[in-house]
């Protein structure tokens, strides 16, 4: 169905693209303008009236109407009236009017009486952007079930969404909406929005595409890879074949092991070329050790702020930081981004732009420490591909614990014995600088406390120009490092076996999971302590339970909602109406397939 111009306008005021959005905007309420031979008090009705007299008085207006349907007078108020009402009630006239009834030891009211000249239906009111009469005649005039079967929703979803447009009595006596129609509503929903994503998707030709192995570098490994990280890998392999540039997401938990996928992607393009760009010079650092011992014959280089500038063509493996958006780099046939949350858009589209060739661009992939729930992931499949690495090479022995001021003791003696066994401490703080809006102390108030009863304490937070430098230092030095959550992602830390956070329920399960992440990488016995001024917090409790990366964000969900994954907003508030991500995980698989066969998914 075309739309008309003012149409058009009137569905760019909504801020819609299609009859399926439409259909989402709910009326808020309903009046039923349908003429009834009995008084109901309580209860907004519709008489059929011919107006007796008119009382004007300051604040009100009195009118006493003798209602045909009823076969008897009542009186209608107006309070505080506008000048508009005055003209609607002229002594002798026989009109419709729609208002609350109210009665009182024989006399019965109508307050806020309204004339109305369209009757005989239950009419829905809408609360948008657009006046709730143009809303209406808007959703008669194009909603129907054409229309959305013609945009792919299934008969029996179509059949449900157009119910509140088009009320019957069932709908306006259930004062909840049924189950039926809230499917239909989730479904919609889901199918708005994975559409949205799936048209952002720009297909490109890749720079190369290839028959890749990697089998002969696995038995060069000193170790046996997962079967997640394998998985991810054939993902990638079969990624390379395809001539369109790939776009993937690899999404694993702390420490389950990324870098050796970033490590076979490199070995399978080999000579074609590729090049990763890490968020921090530390990371960069690692990776290109890692590079080093399993890549041996590959020529790898590293690039930071601080790297003489070099022929870059010459290498296979190019990794570094932003500095990488500076240099004049070499074409490349595969683009890596290691927490690529810690970019920018425009970033990561430079990066991309570099070393793209006329209209063909280069494979691209990004890592993410960050698990994200199973369900938005199906999601973003619409958008992206999407890899999931949920398992750990072995298993990390941490106990967590929530601790409170009178469990201080407890934890001093511990952090003693962790120190005595050369192992390392963190402890991490909410601010930099003392403020009263917070009821924990500050880096600055609590350094002096552990400077003074300890030795080789490191302090540093994300203002600190020399950070990367304080937690090398750390790394080779220290026992304790104080620290804002600057070191949620990041510096490998192999004798750290302990993290406190200060004021933990101020943080989000996933940023308390990605601090817990930092200790027992090496396979030690590790401890994480929430300290918290809260008698009971149950999200803290429920992550205590908790271990897996992938089940805490799906507790994210519960505890604080979704945020915007197609506009990045609402980062605390679901842009969902309906879906609830935590409990539609089967919902969302059945769009997705329907979506899939209409849209290349």
């Amino acid at each position: 169905m075309k739309l008309t111009k003012e149409q058009e306008q009137k569905f760019a005021k909504l801020g819609i693209e299609s009859f399926c959005e439409l259909s989402l905007f709910l009326p808020q309420s309903y009046e039923d303008y349908r003429l009834k031979a009995k008084l109901l008090p309580h209860t907004y009705q519709l008489i059929d009236a011919t107006v007796e007299s008119v009382f004007r008085g300051p604040n009100s207006i009195q009118i006493t109407f003798f209602v045909h349907n009823f076969g008897h007078t009542i009186t209608g108020v107006l309070f505080r009236p506008k000048p508009y009402m005055m003209h609607q009630f002229s002594i002798g006239s026989r009109e419709y009017y729609y208002g609350l009834i109210e009665c009182k030891v024989g006399t019965c009211s109508m307050s806020m009486p309204k004339k109305v000249t369209s009757i005989g239906a239950i009419t829905p009111k809408y609360k948008t952007a657009l006046r709730s009469d143009v809303m209406l005649r808007l959703v008669h005039s194009v909603l129907n079930e054409a229309v959305l079967v013609q945009e792919g929703l299934p008969n029996a979803i179509v059949q449900e969404l157009l119910k509140p447009h088009f009320p019957t009595q069932e709908i306006l006596e259930n004062k909840e909406y049924s189950q039926t129609l809230l499917h239909a509503l989730k479904y919609t929903e889901l199918f708005v929005y994975m559409q949205q994503l799936a048209r952002k998707r720009r297909y490109f030709q890749a720079i190369k595409s290839m028959r890749a192995t990697y089998s002969t570098w696995l038995k060069t490994l000193p170790f046996t890879l997962t079967k997640e990280q394998l998985n991810a890998i054939d993902d990638i392999k079969n990624d390379f074949a395809k001539e369109v540039a790939a776009k993937r997401m690899i999404v694993g938990d702390v420490g389950s092991g990324k870098t050796m996928v970033i490590l076979a992607a490199a070995f399978m393009m080999r000579k074609h070329r590729a090049i990763l760009m890490a968020p921090t010079t530390i990371l960069a650092n690692q990776l290109f050790e890692e590079a080093q011992k399993y890549l041996p014959a590959l020529h790898t280089v590293l690039v930071t702020n601080k790297s003489k500038k070099v022929d870059l063509s010459g290498y296979d493996f190019i990794i570094g930081t932003h500095a990488l958006l500076y240099r004049e780099l070499p074409k490349a046939a595969l683009v890596m981004v290691d927490e690529q949350h810690r970019f920018g858009t425009q970033q990561r589209t430079l990066l991309e732009k570099l070393v793209s060739s006329g209209e063909k661009k280069p494979h691209y992939l990004q890592f993410s420490a960050t698990p994200i729930p199973r369900t938005q992931a199906m999601i973003e499949t619409a958008h992206i591909d999407v890899s999931l690495i949920t398992s750990t090479p072995f298993t990390k022995d941490i106990t967590s614990r929530v601790i409170h001021k009178n469990d201080f003791k407890d934890l001093l003696t511990h952090i003693k014995q962790e120190i005595t066994q050369q192992n390392q401490v963190l402890i991490v703080y909410p601010l930099v600088e003392q403020s009263e809006a917070i009821e924990y102390q500050s880096i600055d108030e609590a350094r002096g406390y552990w400077e003074k009863n300890f030795e080789h304490v490191f302090v540093t937070h994300g203002k600190d120009k020399d950070k990367e430098q304080v937690l090398l230092d750390f790394r080779q030095n220290g026992n304790i490092l104080i620290a804002t959550t600057v070191v949620e992602v990041g510096i490998s830390l192999p004798r750290l076996t302990t993290v406190v956070i200060v004021g933990a329920e101020r943080l989000g399960l996933s940023t308390l999971h990605q601090l817990r992440g930092r200790v027992s990488r090496t396979g030690l016995k590790g401890y994480c302590y929430l300290y918290t001024n809260q008698e009971k917090s149950q999200r803290l409790d429920a992550f205590v339970q908790t271990t897996s990366g992938f089940d805490i964000a799906n507790l994210d969900l519960k505890f604080r909602k979704s945020g915007d994954l197609l506009k990045g907003v609402h980062q605390s508030g679901s842009q969902f109406r309906w879906v609830d991500l935590a409990e539609d995980a089967a919902l969302v698989q059945k769009v997705k397939l329907n979506i899939k066969g209409k849209i290349n998914i």
